[in-house]
């Protein structure tokens, strides 16, 4: 949808770079598609515009898009939707001006399974590409004994909910059947897969895993983590 952010609630921050929160691009709240990801880090779009009944961004912060970081550099009120111009729904990636009116045109929307709707005012976020994605470096970065036992506990905590431990099966399942698609894991391991993409990301987040149009890949780290968990078998 351009620079038009779709309404949804809101995911929980992942993790950080250089001291400031990261949300991710799956976030619920402030959805960046990849074209619109794309064209903030080539300069070519620089706001976005949302419905919200509050503001659900903070100036300053960075979201993980699959473009890079992207950050909210303002959060303003736009007063009056009707004065916004051609040159705005440019800026914001859209086509033309009736288009971007027609994105923010009041609707009435009933809550989604998560609370989200659309608000009664219209923001101007302006956006910036922040740098590479910090996961790229993270995943080629090969674990010492201090980081290994630090992802061991991390994905510890992961296992640690009432279904029981998955993220050894799933790493395993990837290393074994690199670039399969993923509908395939779902339906071996009897889960949904929507929720299973989910559980995959928290590995991507921790460097562990890639992700690609069709399937996954182990990363070197996930790959030297998964051969330090079978050398402690032996």
């Amino acid at each position: 949808m351009f620079g038009v952010l779709p309404g949804h609630d809101a995911a929980g921050v992942q993790w950080s770079w250089a001291g400031h929160p990261i949300r991710s691009c799956h976030d619920d709240e402030v959805l960046i598609s990849k074209p619109v990801a794309e064209a903030v880090r080539a300069g070519t779009v620089t706001q976005a515009f949302r419905r919200w009944d509050a503001p659900r961004v903070k100036v300053g912060g960075l979201q993980l898009t699959s473009a890079g970081l992207i950050r909210f550099e303002a959060v303003s009120r736009v007063r009056d939707p009707d004065r916004l111009t051609e040159r705005d729904a440019k800026k914001a990636g859209v086509k033309d001006l009736a288009t971007l009116q027609r994105f923010l045109a009041p609707r009435e929307r009933k809550p989604s399974p998560r609370g989200g709707r659309g608000g009664d005012t219209v923001y101007r976020i302006t956006l910036s590409w922040a740098g590479e994605d910090p996961r790229i470096a993270l995943r080629e970065t090969l674990p010492d004994d201090d980081s290994l036992g630090d992802i061991a506990a991390r994905l510890g905590r992961l296992d640690a909910r009432p279904t029981g431990p998955w993220t050894r099966e799933i790493l395993e399942w990837i290393r074994d059947n690199p670039r399969v698609v993923s509908k395939e894991l779902a339906a071996l391991r009897g889960v949904e897969l929507l929720p299973m993409k989910v559980d995959i990301r928290k590995l991507k987040s921790l460097g562990l895993t890639i992700s690609h149009d069709v399937g996954y890949e182990l990363s070197p780290r996930g790959t030297a983590y998964l051969a330090w968990l079978e050398r402690g078998d032996d």
